[in-house]
């Protein structure tokens, strides 16, 4: 994640673990695979991790929140070239888990402005299906290098703006003021 793909030679891989590159060949069958592996892996961390987050939210817009918080720090541990490489190399493996994760956004997203729609902390009148698409749409735009060049902006910077822009979208005056108050809350834990 930190060092890119192709820069990682199996053999890395192998001494890290402390085995033989013949032993790692007894778990993987290639590097693609043993890439498909991780991301396999590493998808189904996220989907526990973020329902972990759901269960524990107060709200709908502290769930959002806290998700948020969530994938700006898995975007810290993941660097540029790491994302270059799955595109340009591992295209299958990219594929997959861009189609993965927009379905499982979706779905998250989705049942978000449900809750926050039923709590009254989103206006009333949003549909829920348009705006987790549209959301979707956008998450993938912000992750577009061409658009948003990763030695121009910072991309948790880049993802806040993204997520405020989302919630004053959708908020009504009760999720502003919620809004407001983990803002607060948060400026006070940074203290």
């Amino acid at each position: 994640m930190r060092y890119g793909i192709k820069s990682v030679t199996m053999d890395d891989i192998a001494r890290e673990l402390g085995m033989s590159k013949k032993t790692l060949y007894q778990y993987v069958d290639n590097k693609s695979d043993l890439i498909e592996q991780i991301f396999r892996q590493h998808t189904e961390e996220e989907k526990t991790a973020i329902e972990r987050i759901r269960r524990s939210s107060a709200d709908a817009v502290d769930e959002i929140l806290k998700i948020a918080r969530y994938v700006v720090e898995q975007l810290r541990d993941l660097s540029p070239t790491t994302v270059y490489d799955l595109q340009k190399y591992y295209r299958n493996t990219w594929k997959q888990m861009e189609a993965l994760h927009q379905r499982h956004v979706y779905t998250i997203i989705k049942e978000n402005l449900e809750r926050g729609i039923r709590q009254g902390a989103y206006r009333p009148n949003l549909n829920p299906d348009i705006i987790a698409k549209l959301y979707v749409g956008k998450t993938s735009l912000v992750a577009d290098e061409e658009m948003f060049p990763a030695r121009e902006y910072d991309i948790r910077v880049l993802f806040w703006e993204y997520i405020n822009y989302h919630i004053h979208g959708i908020a009504s005056d009760e999720g502003r003021r919620l809004l407001e108050k983990y803002k607060a809350a948060e400026k006070q834990q940074v203290k």
